[in-house]
């Protein structure tokens, strides 16, 4: 599967979606955004179930800022909408494919309750402090 250009007006609504979304924020000027660059294509060719989108930091700087974005190249990854993994610095093909493999292997009910658990310690420790 060909990658996306993700944009303002994408974004959210592709890493929203239900599946898997990974993407990748570079620069053309990036030497390791530009190493990177064919490694990412080769796993979206490899993985077509799995959506694979690219942001131009420099062409979407509103977007890399939101996401905040220090260091590039960065990948995100997204199940069902929920960032499972983010990480900067270019990824060899293995370690790639081991991520994505992790990815695939992830227990979204357990993610989800771990979500929620803590959410609800966050309130009360919002709650304690207020208090």
């Amino acid at each position: 599967m060909p990658t996306l250009e993700l944009t303002s007006e994408n974004f959210e609504s592709t890493v929203t979606s239900e599946g898997i979304t990974f993407v990748d924020f570079w620069a053309d000027w990036c030497m390791p955004c530009r190493a990177f660059a064919p490694v990412f294509e080769k796993a979206a060719d490899a993985h077509p179930d799995v959506r694979f989108g690219k942001v131009d930091t420099e062409a979407e700087r509103q977007l890399a800022g939101a996401a905040e974005i220090s260091a590039i190249p960065t990948l995100m990854a997204f199940r069902d909408g929920i960032l499972v993994f983010r990480q900067s610095g270019a990824l060899p093909a293995k370690a790639l494919e081991e991520v994505i493999d992790a990815i695939e292997a992830l227990d979204m009910d357990d993610v989800r309750r771990q979500l929620d658990e803590a959410q609800a310690a966050e309130a009360q420790l919002d709650e304690a402090q207020r208090a």
